[in-house]
């Protein structure tokens, strides 16, 4: 295979080449093949040259249907084979990385119609792979016997022999069982909690050979924005554990969605503690030859951890809409926070002396070591909250403790954005109100490029935008029928997002009693794999699709999707992370809601026109349309050119 789709020059620079090649496929290649290029599209071309060749940041808005990921992939397969490092594609999430590899997807069409053989590989978070300790225990629960039997049954013969593997291959994605519900589903994956450098199953697991296999990718790896930031925030520790980072080197990186990278940072940069887990991990030191001075501490420590947890329990309160609660700060919550640190110090004093006499295993304690620093590192932040933001949840096993920084910056700046490589952040909505600093300042962004184009789309002509008056006395059921009645005008064909899990668990729950939706094919995020819900909403012409996460990224065209439902406006929820955001804003209402609702309302709207032929409705039920006038205004502002609010 030739190294690079075009005769290469070593004399001249190798960017200015590849951007002669790029022109030559939106010019000819492309169009000989049928595709129609836009202006749009070329324009984005050669800004992204300019940003591959300085090696920057920049920031590409472009409107849908400029066909703005064929032009960073074009650039990024091109200067990974340059530095013969892999470039990564970060997407806003797992349903976003299925929508750019599905066999229809455009790194197939690049691939099938410039003769290109792109080696693109998936990098998919942990949390989509099936665990195999946590099947087990699923297994002897008892609970769903012949389902986890199953699905036991179902896996790969080498899962379970104790034989040398002399052939494997990656096996247990959430793709490959659709029908598991997210709750379901939950039962046997990984989570943050589990403890994979310890497992006897590590070697034989598909999240590790997952992991081999994307690693030696040579053009593409396609990863989540979660799993990316994962990498940043666990690199130093997993090379101090003599573990390789989660992505190898890499030679550039697109952020696909880029204006979600945020939450995403402050979800992945952070701590979380369990008691369950700590009381485990501290007591394999008690299975080996240890002094009775640690045994008493750590005894000690599993009651006073027990003792704090209950007190984030007592200290805390539900939020509506959010299952995060908000910890209250008391005297009584600090002084048990305070007692547990102390211990944790002794204990650490303890095992620097007990490593010298060479009694414990030196991998388990390298792996207890690195946990009670985090632990210190986190509850030292924790006393110091200004700083800090900090949530518990409720799981089967207790409490969840989170503890999160509240700016990011210092961080990405130095891992992410410090790198000196080319960075690309692609959307349709990165700006506000024609600033592409909200986005870049939220990140601490100083020095970018950035361009914008609007989309190619007749908007005027294609899409309607209406705001449904019902009396707002009427509430729920008002919104319901109001709902039910834009449903029954498309026949389906339609997409509902909801703004938060509970809105749609109660749409879901009210749907079944409303007649006019009788016969209608509902399909409800949830209920199974994403990826298979939105193939079956699109072959099923008439049928309907609740999400909360579909905001980006789904790309349905045609008859399927003729109809988009906001069921209220998408304003950032009432949890902590928005609570500390607006704490620390002049006017949080102008400053983090309605810049958030914007973005994301833009974003919603845009699911409904994918292709010049397609035409559609999109129905606003959000009461502040009606009940604030501010709201409404920016609402209209940000509507496709042309098009107008209609009640």
């Amino acid at each position: 295979m030739e190294r690079y789709p075009f005769s290469y020059d070593p004399a001249r620079p190798f960017i200015q080449q590849a951007g002669e090649w790029v022109a030559d496929v939106f010019y000819e290649l492309l169009p000989e093949a049928g595709f129609e290029v836009r202006d749009e599209q070329i324009y984005m071309a050669f800004q992204l040259e300019k940003a591959f060749a300085e090696k920057k940041t920049i920031f590409a808005e472009a409107g849908v249907g400029t066909g703005k990921t064929l032009a960073y992939l074009l650039y990024a397969v091109c200067y990974a084979r340059y530095t013969r490092k892999p470039a990564v594609i970060a997407c806003a999430d797992e349903s976003l990385i299925e929508q750019l590899v599905k066999p229809e997807g455009d790194i197939a069409k690049l691939a099938r119609h410039l003769d290109l053989k792109i080696d693109a590989r998936l990098g998919k978070s942990p949390d989509q792979y099936l665990c195999l300790r946590k099947l087990d225990e699923a297994r002897v629960q008892g609970d769903e016997e012949m389902l986890w039997e199953d699905i036991a049954a179902s896996l790969p013969d080498f899962v379970y022999s104790h034989a040398p593997m002399q052939t494997f291959h990656a096996y247990g994605d959430r793709r490959d069982y659709p029908q598991l519900s997210d709750e379901e589903w939950q039962r046997i994956s990984w989570d943050s909690f589990q403890d994979c450098f310890t497992c006897d199953r590590r070697h034989r697991c598909g999240q590790t050979l997952s992991r081999d296999h994307y690693r030696r990718s040579t053009d593409l790896i396609i990863c989540s924005h979660d799993y990316y930031l994962e990498h940043v925030w666990t690199y130093d520790g997993r090379k101090r554990e003599g573990q390789l980072p989660l992505l190898p080197e890499h030679s550039s990186v697109v952020f696909d969605e880029g204006h979600l990278l945020e939450s995403a940072a402050m979800k992945a940069l952070g701590y979380k503690m369990k008691h369950v887990v700590f009381e485990e991990l501290i007591t394999r030191l008690l299975q080996n030859e240890i002094r009775e001075s640690l045994a008493v501490l750590i005894d000690n420590a599993i009651v006073q951890s027990e003792a704090m947890f209950a007190a984030f329990g007592r200290f805390s309160r539900l939020i509506p809409g959010s299952d995060r609660k908000e910890i209250m700060l008391h005297p009584e919550l600090l002084q048990e926070v305070h007692r547990f640190r102390e211990l944790l110090t002794a204990i650490e004093e303890e095992l620097v002396f007990e490593s010298e006499l060479y009694t414990l295993d030196d991998y388990q304690l390298r792996i207890v070591e690195e946990y009670l620093e985090m632990m210190q590192k986190a509850l030292m932040l924790f006393e110091r909250s200004e700083a800090l933001i900090c949530w518990v949840t409720d799981s089967p096993e207790g409490l969840v403790l989170s503890i999160m920084p509240k700016s990011v910056k210092e961080v990405l700046e130095t891992h992410v954005f410090g790198l000196n490589m080319p960075i690309v952040f692609s959307s349709a909505t990165l700006s506000v109100d024609g600033s592409f600093r909200y986005v870049a300042d939220s990140l601490g962004i100083g020095n970018f490029l950035s361009f914008s184009v609007a989309s190619p789309y007749d908007y005027e002509q294609q899409m309607k935008v209406l705001a449904p008056q019902w009396p707002l006395a009427d509430g729920f059921a008002g919104k319901m029928k109001e709902a039910a009645r834009a449903l029954q005008a498309t026949g389906g064909r339609a997409l509902i997002l909801f703004r938060t899990r509970e809105e749609l668990r109660l749409f879901k729950q009210h749907a079944a009693a409303e007649p006019v939706l009788a016969g209608m094919r509902l399909y409800f995020e949830g209920d199974g794999e994403i990826s298979h819900l939105i193939s079956a909403f699109q072959s099923e012409e008439e049928s309907v699709l609740c999400a909360v996460s579909l905001w980006e990224g789904l790309d349905v065209p045609g008859p399927s999707l003729s109809n988009v439902i906001i069921w209220s406006l998408p304003f950032p929820p009432h949890d902590p992370v928005f609570i500390a955001k607006r704490k620390t804003a002049a006017d949080p209402f102008a400053e983090v809601d309605l810049p958030y609702m914007l973005l994301r309302l833009r974003q919603g709207i845009g699911r409904l026109i994918r292709s010049r032929d397609d035409n559609g409705v999109a129905v606003l039920l959000g009461e502040e349309l009606r009940a604030d006038p501010v709201v409404r205004e920016r609402v209209l502002a940000v509507l496709p050119e042309g098009v107008q609010l209609q009640d």
